[in-house]
């Protein structure tokens, strides 16, 4: 699952940097696997034990149905973003995973093992209402952003070309904001159906088991990561480093909130 996290999610994140040309896919693999990484590492435990234990009531069931609902969890999701990826769609891994685990309560209350009512609602409902917030918000931001760049720098200054080239610059330190942004929310998307198939769900998550998630994250993008950088990065629209620099830091932005909530 972190595997194809970083060859789907984080490739989606990443692909303005090449798009814009102010990085190669070889750049972005290096950047974004060490800030990728260590977003993970620090700052991943508290999306992780959402993931984990906010939307199914494990502690209320059998380790053995844990186990399983995890596997089959992580199953799915894995195999639905391994297609997306073959055919170069970038996808979202938070949806994948939390209608995945959803999926394993429902069939639990089907089988008698769980009141419908025991299912988090409350939760799944503040899961997707960020569904909605997070694009209007990234959208904002990002908005924003170039309109103040536009209007205050480009429409004032007299080399276009010189411009661009800074904002080149600067989106390096954008994409790092959004490598070290996503590794702390999407590891959870990995790790948080393991955390419950361990039995952590109780106690602190690891980072030992946060530090495999990003492992594997930086992996998956090393290895496919550049089919849905393409898409993003020179598919969809035509990309400048000043468009690059205001999507990605309004990407990270929304990101980090988020994950902090």
């Amino acid at each position: 699952m972190a595997w194809n996290i970083g060859a789907n999610d984080l490739a989606n994140a990443m692909g303005t940097s090449v798009g814009s040309k102010a990085l190669t896919i070889n750049q972005v693999i290096v950047l974004a696997g060490i800030l990728e990484f260590s977003g993970a590492v620090f700052f991943g435990k508290r999306v992780t034990t959402t993931v984990a234990k906010g939307i199914v009531p494990i502690e209320l069931l059998d380790q053995h149905l844990i186990t399983i609902g995890a596997f089959s969890s992580i199953l799915i999701a894995g195999v639905w973003i391994t297609l997306a990826t073959l055919y170069r769609l970038p996808v979202s891994t938070t949806h994948s995973i939390v209608g995945a685990v959803l999926g394993f309560g429902l069939a639990l209350v089907l089988r008698g093992s769980l009141a419908l009512s025991s299912i988090k609602w409350g939760t799944l409902l503040n899961i997707v209402a960020s569904w909605i917030i997070s694009p209007i918000a990234g959208a904002f931001f990002a908005f924003t952003i170039f309109f103040l760049i536009r209007r205050f720098i480009l429409e004032r200054a007299e080399e276009i070309g010189r411009v661009e080239k800074i904002f080149a610059y600067l989106q390096v330190a954008s994409a790092s904001y959004v490598a070290f942004a996503h590794g702390s929310n999407d590891v959870a998307n990995a790790v948080g159906p393991v955390a419950a198939a361990l039995g952590l769900f109780g106690t602190e998550i690891p980072r030992w088991l946060l530090a495999i998630g990003g492992l594997g994250i930086v992996i998956g993008l090393s290895t496919w990561g550049y089919r849905v950088i393409e898409t993003v990065g020179e598919r969809i629209t035509t990309l400048t480093p000043t468009r690059g620099f205001s999507a990605e830091f309004g990407t990270a932005s929304t990101v980090l909130i988020c994950s902090s909530l």
